[in-house]
């Protein structure tokens, strides 16, 4: 699967988005290294701080179902019903990338100009991981 390609994905999973408060829905697609993707969306919650990402709900539905071996995840978001800038990882999402992607895990991120294409250690220097521990 090429990057465009992923990139659609994360931008249909965005139509899934719950986001009656701010109005900005994401959408992730992530694929593993066996070439299955899984989606997420972001879901609002009134007490804010319950907020999902679309990042982590990709992430940990795969990892509920055993998936460890990632390769790429793209990200789409903005205003419902637009496509606007890049829309990048908050840093919860990703230091969750961190906990299981290496430092060459590519984020693809798209707007209406076409996709570009960054490494995790780009998104993320000096990250913290189980090696500091």
């Amino acid at each position: 699967m090429n990057h465009k390609e992923l990139y659609e994905l994360a931008v249909s999973a965005r139509e899934r988005a719950y986001t009656p408060y701010s109005h900005f829905t994401v959408g992730a697609a992530l694929l593993t290294t066996s070439g299955k993707v899984y989606l997420g969306c972001n879901i609002e919650n009134a007490a804010y701080g319950a907020v999902n990402c679309a990042e982590r709900t990709a992430f940990f539905t795969a990892i509920c179902e055993g998936e460890r071996e990632f390769s790429a995840i793209a990200v789409a978001g903005g205003r419902e019903g637009e496509i606007g800038e890049i829309c990048a990882p908050c840093g919860i999402c990703r230091q969750v990338m961190a906990e299981f992607c290496a430092p060459d895990f590519e984020v693809v991120l798209g707007a209406e100009d076409g996709v570009k294409v960054y490494r995790l250690d780009e998104l993320l220097p000096l990250s913290f991981t189980k090696d500091n521990l």
